[in-house]
């Protein structure tokens, strides 16, 4: 019999349909985890909501098989530290996004309408009625950064509010947000157009800090923020120096951790939450059910599809899991972030072939960083068809001798359609990328920070770009120039000791008339 640790306030139906199934379990979510995980050291799964698990707490159980985060995010899960003691994850995506949503609605009229305000008020005896004189969303523009389950369902339960629905998301096609009736913007655009903003997207190297002075300078007076995703995403410091010039409104459900205590936007947010987003009946009973099923499925059934730390499958180097990542970051930072791609195409060469499937994450990582490359194939399909991304995987012509390489294309619709093609291999342990384009014999090593600048060819231009980089103090590692004889242009690829400060992309790209200029930094 397994045994199944539940050290949350997770919805009893859980433990119910577990126990019905044959399983002990043990639900507790009064004792410290580190006390509980002693106490039930024969326990093979555990089924988490936020808690943190750890690698001390991995190793107090060391007969468990299956993490189960009843919710989304595994954040607070150490997945690679899982993978090493070979134990599995899993998350039950999907399972809160309506209850974020609708969340999202409920503070925007709560600060449209200043009801916590207002309540106060009324309820100390007074009557103060044109003191709270409110707004009405209906007819306003409202933004949404990230459009995945939870942007997407916010984004129909606006809709009786008859809104304009501006949005930015690194994946979604032209062709799903127009189904959805959202026009795709860049975020730049978003902050300056918008009366609401409301924020989905994940905290990562990318997005750590993204709501910064920059943003916040050209925002409309009386712009509500709301942020129910990731207390990272915004600078508090920036939101405070504009927040009385710009009359902003914001609204915060979200903290570096979840615990009593102070919080430092107390001062800064005009209606804050208790991390409330999936906390609903529905939400937890929902999560709940999904996480016994799926555990269910896993022993009873060897199903594994919400996996999201899976091995690499025998006979496959996971560095060609890295190398079709960083192929696919290539093509999409070459297209341009406002460019979201609609199609998806791969060739697969030498033994790589029968391993097609499990590139299909690392590259839906590729051109969106809210998506982990570890997570299941099935996963990552359902991710990009979401999106209205396709995905292809070309029969190959082994007679053409690449050996263990990739080609990965990806394509743009809309009004100015467009391709980039991106071919790699792994040379003496050495992660290549041999060509973009018709840039051939390009040799590149996927390693540090790479400065890439595509330019019409003409006697100089490296020079050009090697004093910007030497006067701002960035010393170069490697170039790498291809010409495409055809086209007349070439494509300058600089390996550098540190990642470029964009006002020095600006410079460069102001000096030699850049078509393009964008940097790629990998590990």
């Amino acid at each position: 019999m397994n045994k199944v640790l539940i050290p949350t306030k997770l919805d009893k139906f859980a433990a119910e349909l577990l126990t019905k199934n044959g399983f002990e379990v043990v639900q507790d979510s009064a004792t410290p985890l580190a006390e509980l995980a002693a106490k039930n050291a024969d326990t093979n799964v555990m089924i988490v909501r936020s808690e943190a698990v750890t690698p001390e707490i991995i190793d107090l159980l060391p007969k468990l098989k299956l993490v189960v985060r009843a919710g989304a995010g595994f954040n607070t899960i150490d997945i690679k530290y899982a993978r090493k003691k070979n134990i599995d994850v899993m998350n039950t995506p999907g399972a809160n996004s309506n209850a974020v949503a609708e969340e999202v609605i409920a503070v925007i009229l709560a600060a449209y309408r200043f009801l916590i305000p207002a309540d106060n008020s009324t309820r100390r005896g007074d009557w103060e009625k044109s003191k709270f004189l409110g707004r009405e969303l209906t007819g306003k523009t409202v933004g949404i950064l990230g459009l995945g389950n939870i942007g997407q369902l916010l984004v129909k339960r606006l809709s009786g509010f008859e809104v304009k629905i501006l949005g930015f998301d690194p994946v979604l096609s032209p062709d799903r947000a127009e189904e959805l009736g959202v026009e795709l913007c860049s975020i730049e655009d978003i902050f300056k157009r918008s009366d609401v903003i409301s924020l989905h997207i994940p905290e990562n190297n990318e997005t750590r800090g993204l709501v910064n002075k920059d943003l916040l300078a050209n925002v409309k007076e009386g712009l509500v923020l709301v942020n129910c995703a990731r207390a990272g995403i915004v600078n508090e410091a920036d939101i405070r120096a504009v927040k009385a010039e710009k009359k902003l409104v914001y609204c915060n459900d979200v903290y570096p951790k979840d615990a009593p205590g102070e919080k430092s936007v107390a001062d800064i947010a005009d209606v804050m939450l208790p991390h409330l987003g999936a906390n609903t009946k529905e939400a937890n009973f929902t999560a709940a059910r999904r996480a016994a099923e799926q555990t269910i499925d896993y022993f009873q059934r060897g199903i594994t599809k919400c996996v999201v730390n899976k091995a690499v499958p025998d006979g496959l180097d996971a560095k060609y899991q890295v190398l079709a990542n960083a192929l696919t970051q290539i093509g999409s930072l070459y297209l341009g972030k406002d460019n979201n791609p609609v199609r998806i195409e791969t060739s697969f060469y030498g033994s790589l072939t029968e391993f097609a499937k499990y590139m299909t994450a690392p590259i839906a990582a590729g051109i969106a960083a809210e998506f982990a490359p570890d997570n299941a194939a099935k996963d990552a399909e359902a991710f990009l068809a979401d999106r209205g991304v396709e995905l292809v995987n070309r029969d190959v012509d082994q007679n053409k001798k690449y050996g263990d390489s990739m080609t990965i294309d990806l394509f743009v619709g809309g009004a100015n359609p467009g391709k980039v093609s991106v071919r790699g291999t792994i040379v003496e342990n050495r992660l290549m990328a041999s060509r973009i384009n018709d840039f051939d014999n390009l040799y590149l090593n996927l390693t540090g920070n790479h400065v890439f600048v595509e330019y019409q060819d003409e006697p100089g231009v490296i020079g050009k770009i090697a004093g910007t980089l030497g006067a701002n103090n960035i010393n170069i590692i490697d170039i790498r120039a291809p010409q495409d004889l055809k086209s007349g242009k070439s494509l300058a690829v600089i390996q550098v000791c540190t990642p470029v400060p964009e006002a020095v992309l600006k410079e460069i790209a102001e000096k030699v008339s850049a078509i393009r200029t964008f940097q790629l930094a990998l590990k």
